[in-house]
């Protein structure tokens, strides 16, 4: 079907160019009450109520039973700093490497050589003195000589500097014997690259002494050098040979500290409840441990970190929820939603925390029966604080509060995922029960798939806690409990939020749509025409909000009130005239448009006095949009030139709006305008009825009066349809009987007669209006585009 085509938006000059948004208050109130609500409980969350225990020395006779106040691990330091110490020593140590020392002591035999070579005869005994300081060794004077000699340089520059550097390149420790007590070897690190490497078989490493014989050796039997020319190679390479591996006792140690500090600490576990020492025994050692480790983890007065927690949770948990509504709605939660929920997050948080602080006096008190403390949490009616949500809120922002809800509650209640898990699933369960009911019957039969939810749960919750149901009848009886307050929280609340935040249920909307309120009468009686036009348009967007998956019962009930304005003055409208004169034919047209527009401003009125909700009292504003009262501002028009005077101002002939925020109140919009206009069809066939209503819709779509609802361009192709449906049910073609023949042939002969066109409508005349007497349609006198099919009527 196509509804809509392709028009650029007529904007008038005078237009408002500010974007009215009803009931959409600013950002920062309810976000801000909801960070307010969370600072609350966050402040909630970190007070502690909970007794520090009695703490006893080994020896002490306890006084009392000391039993674990909750779950918890005590370390047990002895087996931890044993097994710490255990891979501290298997910490292989840490060897520098050092690849210069090679390089250096090639540099000194070259500095020595050169100034061998550049001393004179009788220097030589003086550079020999030198050389002895430097070298910390006694150099003999055939030594020296030795060394001047090329064939000697030659040879410690030749083979013995290459062999060298690359024994003390490798690594040459100054003695092996402390590195062989590593079991797990030794980690050589080179101090230049910074690479290391695990030598675990430290018997290949080359010590110092081995060293100075492996060149010996290397003289002898390789290059096969006479005794004194090794004697002089000796006295000159081994004053400078150190070794290239040094140890890192400072990295050695840190390393060790690391290990040390990763091991896992050895844990003792204490249930909640376990005796630690009962009264009259004598204290252990092991029992002083355990005492001291529950007093000293048990929280300070106040926790801030879990303080800090639980707000900033919270906060992400709320910033995803407007953001989730912003982008899915086009909106964030509005100021009421907001204040709503911060409330109920208030109450059961408070109620959380005081189950939990309460749960070791409530399982004392009990003398009938042994039940656990930590079971008293579970009976809070979580799942009906989100029935009642649900009763207003979409599903999408019931689940974030669900979330949100539970996260909280089962915090202060104790910090148990199993709790948090109990709160959740009972919760969603409830949102999807409570949204099916439509009568308060249904909500009270939704008590028993409800309880069999809970039930489910509560096994569910038992076996996460590895428990097995040991609860066994306490859990079914505290789940029946929990159904019960939760079905009492719903009935009892929901009517008190909807006294305070002016919400409007779905009960309430059952009980405004029975036509025998006191409202409905009275437009009946006074204004019977725009009572029967109410009851038509009713039922149009019922239909239409079916079709597109809107609020039908919302829709309907504000269909049957978004006129009860005209009950104040209903013969200012045409439906309510029935032959009677014209009144806007005495009144100027500012005045009618004026006349007009008090319509919305008086509804609004009447269903704040009769409590109608919020909901419908903005239908009732929102139901004109900021449309043009089109036929009063031509009129002007046509008085000002006649008159000389100045144009009219086209605001003054627009209703105040604002434009519709909702598909609901887009539907009414809709319904209304066409309903109205459809009355002056000629022969209202299926094909006429069909492009009557695209015209309509086109025509508000391309005013830009739905730009602020939430309608898409499918739901306005199935709006039209389901228009078309119920209209060409209400213009059924009816036998003419042979006296309705006859009548209708004198009325078109006549009409002929006196020469009177049959569409005679001024230009720019929206359908629904008389172009006879010039008095509005039920479509607010809005501007369309002149249709095939129409045609002016008395």
């Amino acid at each position: 079907m196509n509804v809509i085509r392709k028009h650029p938006k007529k904007k008038s000059a005078s237009a408002p160019a500010r974007k009215v948004v009803a009931n959409q208050p600013p950002l920062r109130v309810g976000l801000g009450a909801l960070i307010l609500s969370l600072i609350v409980l966050g402040v909630l969350g970190g007070l502690n109520f909970e007794r520090k225990l009695a703490v006893y020395v080994a020896g002490d006779i306890a006084g009392i039973d000391v039993a674990a106040p909750r779950d918890l691990l005590v370390e047990d330091m002895e087996s931890t700093q044993r097994k710490r110490e255990q891979v501290a020593q298997a910490q292989p140590p840490v060897y520098d490497l050092d690849p210069s020392v090679a390089g250096t002591i090639e540099d000194q035999i070259s500095g020595i050589f050169n100034v061998l070579n550049a001393a004179s005869a009788q220097d030589l005994e003086k550079v020999r003195w030198q050389i002895s300081e430097e070298l910390n060794a006694e150099i003999s004077p055939s030594n020296i000589r030795m060394w001047r000699m090329p064939e000697f340089q030659s040879l410690i520059m030749g083979p013995v500097m290459p062999w060298l550097k690359e024994r003390l390149t490798a690594g040459v420790a100054r003695e092996r014997s402390v590195m062989e007590t590593y079991r797990s070897g030794i980690v050589i690190r080179n101090k230049a690259s910074g690479r290391e490497r695990l030598l675990t078989n430290v018997t290949e490493l080359e010590e110092l002494g081995g060293l100075r014989d492996d060149l010996d050796t290397l003289l002898k039997r390789e290059l096969q050098k006479p005794l004194r020319v090794r004697q002089a190679v000796q006295a000159l390479v081994d004053p400078l040979l150190v070794p290239t591996l040094t140890y890192n006792a400072e990295e050695t140690q840190a390393r060790k500290r690391d290990v040390m500090s990763a091991v896992e600490p050895v844990y003792t576990q204490i249930k909640k409840g376990e005796i630690i020492v009962r009264q009259g025994e004598r204290v252990t050692r092991e029992q002083q441990i355990k005492l001291q480790a529950l007093h000293s983890q048990g929280p300070d007065y106040f926790d801030s970190a879990h303080a800090g927690g639980l707000f900033l949770i919270g906060l992400m948990l709320v910033l995803g929820m407007y953001l989730v509504q912003l982008y899915d709605r086009g909106r964030v939660p509005s100021d009421r939603d907001s204040m709503l929920l911060a409330t109920i997050l208030l109450l059961f948080g408070v109620g959380a925390k005081i189950l939990s602080a309460l749960q070791g006096p409530l399982a004392a008190g009990i003398v009938f029966m042994k039940v656990p403390a930590d079971l008293f949490p579970y009976l809070l009616p979580v799942s009906g604080a989100t029935g009642v949500l649900a009763l207003f809120f979409s599903f999408g922002m019931c689940f974030f509060a669900v979330l949100l809800l539970s996260f909280i509650c089962g915090l202060l209640g104790g910090g148990e995922l199993t709790l948090f898990s109990y709160y959740f699933a009972t919760a969603l369960f409830a949102v999807v029960f409570i949204k099916r009911a439509q009568t308060r019957s249904e909500l009270l039969r939704s008590i028993f798939p409800l309880f069999g939810a809970t039930i489910l749960t509560w096994a569910g919750v038992c076996l996460m806690d590895f428990r097995g149901l040991t609860f066994g009848a306490e859990g079914i009886v505290a789940a029946s409990i929990n159904v019960f307050l939760s079905l009492l929280t719903v009935l009892s609340l929901s009517a008190i939020v909807e006294m305070i935040f002016g919400y409007t249920s779905r009960f309430k909307l059952l009980e405004l749509m029975n036509l025998e309120q006191p409202l409905l009468q009275d437009l009946m009686v006074n204004a019977p025409g725009t009572y029967h036009h109410s009851l038509v348009v009713s039922n149009m967007v019922e239909a239409a909000a079916r079709a597109i998956g809107a609020n039908a019962i919302q829709a309907k009930v504000g269909s049957l009130y978004h006129d009860i304005g005209k009950i104040k003055n209903p013969h200012y409208f045409i439906e309510n005239q029935f032959g009677q004169a014209n009144r806007h034919d005495k009144l100027a047209p500012s005045m009618s448009a004026l006349v007009l527009t008090a319509h919305v401003k008086k509804g609004m009125e009447l269903a704040r006095e009769h409590k109608l909700g919020q909901e419908i009292t903005d239908v009732i504003q929102q139901h004109h949009g900021t449309s043009l009262i089109a036929f009063f501002y031509k009129k002007a028009q046509e008085q000002a030139e006649a008159r000389g005077e100045d144009m009219p101002r086209e605001e003054e002939y627009r209703y105040p709006g604002p434009k519709p925020q909702t598909k609901e109140a887009g539907l009414i919009m809709l319904a209304d305008a066409i309903e109205a206009s459809s009355r002056t069809l000629v022969e209202p066939t299926p094909s006429r009825v069909k492009n009557h209503i695209d015209a309509i819709v086109r025509s508000i779509f391309t005013e830009g009066q739905l730009d602020e609802s939430e309608l898409t361009l499918k739901d306005l192709h199935l709006i039209s349809e389901a228009f078309q449906r119920v209209l060409t049910g209400i213009f059924h073609q009816r036998i003419e009987y042979p006296d309705q023949v006859k009548a209708k042939a004198e009325a078109k002969s006549e009409s002929k007669t006196e020469g009177r066109p049959e569409e005679a409508r001024p230009e720019g005349h929206a359908p629904g209006q008389s172009g006879q007497n010039g008095m509005p349609g039920g479509d607010g006198g809005r501007r369309l585009r002149p249709e095939p099919g129409l045609k002016v009527v008395k």
